[in-house]
């Protein structure tokens, strides 16, 4: 009886000892998604997409259904760098293995910008999360509230348009 419980304990640990890591923060994607997000803070647009597989979109505060290409990705930030100097502070990264087998990898930073045309400073937290096929991104989500930029920047147009010949409307 007693090897019989010392056999069921040894199956027991071995068995424990083989289980699929599920949850890490080190991982050879997590190291890619760092170098993600060295490209997009240093705007290295040439070395950005060779993480992402050909067919990967890019679905940044929107559906899958209207996400964009790297490619588009990539010009829509190029866009962003002409209104704004940034930075990416306070990252975390962490990796999950799925139910169904997805490697998906999460990301939480704080993105402060400074838009160029009035030195106002934003601060906004975002979340990123990734998923991974064979060491490369196929689609990607991205969540951030970005609504006193939006307001700001519409303000700014209302106040423009009431401008006609260096005088204001009233």
């Amino acid at each position: 009886m007693k090897k019989l419980l010392i056999f069921g304990l040894a199956i027991a640990l071995f068995t424990a000892c083989n289980q699929e890591k599920r949850y890490t923060q080190q991982s050879p994607e997590i190291d890619t998604y760092k170098k993600v997000m060295d490209d997009y803070k240093t705007m290295n647009w040439e070395d950005y997409p060779k993480h992402y597989a050909d067919t990967a979109k890019i679905a940044s505060n929107v559906i899958k259904e209207k996400a964009q290409t790297v490619t588009e990705a990539i010009e829509k930030s190029k866009e962003d760098a002409a209104m704004f100097s940034w930075v990416v502070e306070k990252e975390e990264y962490e990796m999950v293995v799925t139910d169904e087998g997805e490697t998906w990898v999460n990301f939480w930073g704080l993105w402060k910008g400074t838009m160029k045309s009035t030195n106002k400073e934003y601060s906004i937290p975002f979340h990123n999360t990734a998923r991974f096929i064979d060491g490369k991104i196929v689609e990607e989500y991205g969540y951030w509230d970005n609504s006193e930029i939006v307001s700001d920047l519409l303000q700014s147009e209302y106040e423009a348009a009431t401008v006609v010949n260096d005088s204001v409307v009233e």
